[in-house]
């Protein structure tokens, strides 16, 4: 009887080269479904393949980290509402347009470093500052549901759709916003409200009831008697418009700029299996309190 002989010969697996650190286990778990992923459940994903993603919603996903989303570097769309997170660092994501972060308890975000952003919203979270100065293509800003104190938005001159209502505002001032088409502040604090712009009549949309105003800075003092008098505007405020106001404290654009601390706190050193170490002599996680992430390979 003839013998046949079989060879096996061992080809070696195709790796997925450098990795990205992913330790939240309802993120992994959605690109590993959108085949973003290695097909493990393995606190990573290839590199290579999230870095040329465009868009990515993972709304209502559980999610209370987004550690890794820096690698994501061609994002010009994201969408994380209704999650967990307390802390997100998009200060690599430079290609994003459209960020939506809304109904997190976010405390602080830092949108400075993404200057092509034309939308941006951040409804209901916990935030106490916002700067967005310089965010100059800014066409749309939602941030009503916070804890903003102040506003500056002199420098977002291209911006058609603000939303600001259910914060703790006391002063806006929109004088530098000569492209606004609609204007949402009820709800706030104001005292004072600066509307002269230049271009008073291609506001279309104004609801600034339940605030403290009693003069509203405009342009045009007919145009706003004729237009701007109805309960939908101010509720049932006694407004009188004029010219100049004489506010005591006027809005200043030096200090409506929100100071953006750098001070941030380690929460853990992790390994590449996001399991915490002390151990050196590997490639390290150091995990901060505002969302970044440094990696880090000390020898000793």
């Amino acid at each position: 009887m003839r013998k046949i002989l079989l060879i096996l010969i061992a080809l070696p697996m195709i790796g997925f080269g450098q990795k990205t650190y992913v330790p939240d286990d309802n993120f992994e778990s959605y690109l590993e479904g959108q085949v973003l992923g290695d097909g493990l459940m393995n606190d990573s994903v290839p590199t290579a393949i999230i870095s040329s993603l465009a868009a990515l919603s993972i709304y209502s996903l559980n999610i209370a980290d987004l550690t890794g989303i820096e690698d994501f570097t061609a994002l010009t769309y994201l969408d994380c509402n209704n999650n967990y997170l307390t802390s997100i660092d998009i200060s690599n994501n430079t290609a994003l347009t459209a960020f939506s972060c809304s109904n997190n308890p976010l405390t602080i975000l830092d949108v400075s470093a993404n200057t092509a952003l034309t939308s941006l919203g951040c409804v209901a979270n916990q935030l106490t500052s916002l700067d967005v100065s310089n965010n100059t293509a800014l066409v749309f800003l939602e941030c009503a549901g916070n804890q903003l104190t102040s506003l500056d938005v002199s420098n977002n001159t291209a911006l058609s759709n603000l939303q600001c209502p259910d914060n703790q505002l006391t002063c806006l001032d929109i004088s530098s916003n000569s492209n606004l088409e609609r204007l949402y502040c009820e709800n706030n604090l104001l005292e004072q409200l600066n509307m002269k712009n230049g271009y008073w009549w291609i506001l279309i949309h104004l609801v600034a009831t339940n605030n403290n105003l009693t003069c509203v800075e405009v342009d045009d003092i007919a145009y706003a008697n004729s237009n701007w008098t109805n309960a939908g505007n101010f509720g049932q405020n006694v407004v009188s418009f004029s010219t100049n106001c004489n506010y005591t404290n006027p809005c200043n654009t030096n200090t409506a700029i929100q100071e953006h601390t750098t001070n941030k706190e380690l929460l853990k050193v992790t390994d590449l299996l996001g399991r915490e170490t002390k151990q050196t002599n590997q490639p390290l996680f150091y995990i901060y309190d505002d969302g970044t992430v440094e990696k880090r390979i000390i020898i000793e």
